[in-house]
C-alpha cells in the first residue's frame, strides 16, 4: 500500500504472501479547504499484482506497485461535501453513486459518465502563472482572450481540491491544469494516487490527460511519490493545449532543471508493518 500521508510504503500481507492487488490512495485530499467547509475527498488507484508469492522484501512489493497508470486495475474518487459522492471505473466507464443515508449505502445516480468533446472552464491555481512555462501561458491566454470573435472566453473555476475540481470537470466539461512551476520542475501532483487515478477516471469518461509531452497513463514511476506536471479534461481542450507544447517546443522537465526538488522526487524508502 502507499499513501499520500506516509513518507515510505506499506506492507500488509507480509507473512502470506497471497495478496492480488496493491492500492495506493491519497486519504485526504484538500485538506487545507476543511477549516473553510470546501469540498474534500479521498483518491485511489488499485494495481494487480502478478507473483504475490514472489515477493519476499519489502523493496520487491513496492517494486510491485510501480506500473504504468495504463495497467490499473479501478481507481476512483469519494467527494465529501453537500452529499458524499463516489465516482469510480474499472476501465469499462465511469460511474458515479452517491451516499443515502438513510439506506446506509451508495445509490448509482450517474452511470456511464461522459466528458465533453469540449467545455467552458479552465481550473488550474493563476497565482502561480508567472512561473509557468510558457506553453501553458499561452494557452490560457488563448482561451480567456480567444481571437476567434464566435467563442466566448472560458471561465475560471478552481476549489484547490483535486477531488472537487475533477468532479466538476467530468460533469461540465473544460480542462483541469496544474503545471510546472519555479518551485515544483518536474510537477506538483503524484502519479500514483493523484495524476494516475484522476487520468484513469478522465479517460475511460471519453477526455484526455497529459503531461503536456507524453500521455500521463503511459509513465512508468521509479519512485513511489513520484511526481508529474498535469492537464486533463475535454478532449478537443487538451487537444488544443498539446497544439501549444507543439509550437514552443519546449523540453519536458529534467531532474537536473534549477528549482526546489523534494527529497522523494529522487530517491524512495519502504517499510513493513
Amino acid at each position: 500500500m502507499v499513501s499520500e500521508s506516509e513518507d515510505m510504503a506499506l506492507v500488509l500481507d507480509r507473512n502470506l504472501n497471497s495478496a492480488k492487488y496493491a492500492i495506493a490512495f491519497d486519504p485526504l485530499d484538500g485538506s487545507s479547504n476543511i477549516d473553510a467547509n470546501i469540498s474534500v475527498g479521498s483518491i485511489f488507484a488499485v494495481y494487480r499484482l502478478q507473483d504475490a508469492g514472489g515477493i519476499r522484501t519489502v523493496e520487491e512489493a513496492t517494486e510491485a506497485i510501480l506500473q504504468k497508470g495504463s495497467e490499473i486495475a479501478a481507481a476512483g474518487y469519494a467527494m465529501y461535501g453537500s452529499s458524499t459522492s463516489l465516482v469510480i471505473s474499472t476501465g469499462d466507464g465511469v460511474h458515479a453513486f452517491t451516499l443515502d443515508p438513510s439506506l446506509g449505502e451508495f445509490v448509482l445516480t450517474q452511470p456511464s459518465l461522459r466528458i465533453k468533446d469540449r467545455g467552458n472552464i479552465y481550473s488550474v491555481n493563476e497565482g502561480n502563472s508567472d512561473e509557468w512555462n510558457e506553453s501553458t501561458r499561452l494557452y490560457v491566454n488563448s482561451i480567456k482572450f480567444p481571437i476567434d470573435e464566435t467563442r466566448k472566453p472560458y471561465s475560471l473555476r478552481y476549489i484547490g481540491t483535486m477531488v472537487a475540481d475533477i468532479h466538476r470537470t467530468l460533469l461540465y466539461g473544460g480542462v483541469f491544469m496544474y503545471p510546472t512551476d519555479r518551485l515544483h520542475r518536474r510537477g506538483k501532483l503524484r502519479l500514483l494516487y493523484e495524476a494516475f487515478p484522476m487520468a484513469f477516471l478522465i479517460e475511460n469518461a471519453g477526455g484526455k490527460a497529459t503531461t503536456g509531452w507524453e500521455r500521463i497513463l503511459d509513465i512508468v514511476p521509479t519512485t513511489v511519490h513520484q511526481r508529474a506536471p498535469v492537464y486533463m479534461g475535454s478532449k478537443l481542450d487538451v487537444e488544443d493545449l498539446l497544439g501549444f507544447f507543439q509550437q514552443t517546443g519546449e523540453q519536458p522537465p529534467s531532474i537536473c532543471d534549477e528549482g526546489t526538488l523534494d527529497e522523494d522526487d529522487l530517491s524512495f524508502e519502504v517499510k513493513g508493518i
